[in-house]
């Protein structure tokens, strides 16, 4: 694809990028994509992804308590749990805000932990890495930040959540719908959205602006960028994902070349 020579010129020492159609095959990469690169919060998706599989293999459920009191699963997921964004302190009631946690996703890695008496990690390859070949991809740490992956494993993932064969596609449905409608909050790098829509473990692009996939993004688009210069998205409207990561920390640079990137994309996509 002719529009991923765009990170050619971005201002960062090593980029890779892909895009994958619904049907699984690749429309086109870019760059060193067996390359590892650090995924920051796209780790989310995939400790989102291996949650809900524990969901549906009755480990947990989506509506027990988990984190602090009066939270769940669900919350967890959704980032309306309540806990600060790198604590363990609550902030607000379970359900009232969208305050994005990284402790709620440290919180939910130990949830699942201890419910199957496997670490996370561990669940985490068992349960999405191994069965989808991303054999580059591992946890380092924290569920909520610690990935590091390559494209070339993320498109295996990207086009999993196109079509889904680990989770039912009533799940995985669930899980890129709003949860908590009308909650606001902080889309972080993008100021205050009321509402600010996230699903479980994916942000969803609904009407957001500022944003940062591009003005051609559907509603519909879900997925998850990371402070370290990375993204994933999937646009069912298009019918297709994009990876991209990159070794530079997001910034003025990424606000400026990741929309224009995605909208050169879609318009090649047609």
């Amino acid at each position: 694809m002719e529009s991923l020579r765009k990170i050619d010129d971005w201002p960062v020492p090593t980029a890779a990028a892909a895009v994958v159609r619904a049907d699984g095959t690749l429309a086109g990469a870019r760059g060193p994509t067996g390359h590892r690169f650090r995924l920051a919060s796209v780790t989310k998706p995939l400790a989102a992804y291996a949650a809900l599989i524990a969901v549906e293999e009755g480990a947990v459920e989506l509506d027990e308590p988990a984190g602090p009191a009066g939270s769940t699963v669900r919350h967890l997921l959704a980032h309306t749990s309540g806990l600060a964004f790198d604590e363990d302190r609550v902030m607000a009631e379970p359900g009232t805000r969208r305050l994005y946690s990284n402790a709620g996703f440290d919180a939910l890695g130990d949830h699942i932990a201890k419910a199957t008496d496997i670490p996370f990690a561990e669940y985490l390859r068992q349960a999405v890495l191994e069965p989808l070949g991303m054999t580059a991809t591992h946890l380092a740490g924290s569920p909520a930040a610690d990935g590091v992956s390559t494209v070339d494993d993320l498109v295996r993932f990207a086009a999993e959540l196109q079509a889904p064969r680990l989770l039912s596609r009533p799940t995985l449905d669930e899980a890129t719908r709003v949860v908590f409608p009308g909650v606001a909050g902080v889309l972080p790098g993008y100021g205050h959205h009321r509402p600010n829509d996230w699903g479980l473990g994916f942000e969803l692009r609904d009407g957001k602006s500022p944003h940062w996939t591009g003005t051609r993004s559907s509603p519909r688009t879900f997925g998850h960028f990371g402070q370290s210069g990375t993204f994933l998205w999937v646009d069912p409207a298009a019918g297709a994902a994009c990876v991209a990561l990159t070794d530079r920390d997001f910034g003025a640079w990424s606000v400026e070349a990741w929309p224009l990137l995605t909208d050169a994309v879609l318009a090649e996509l047609g």
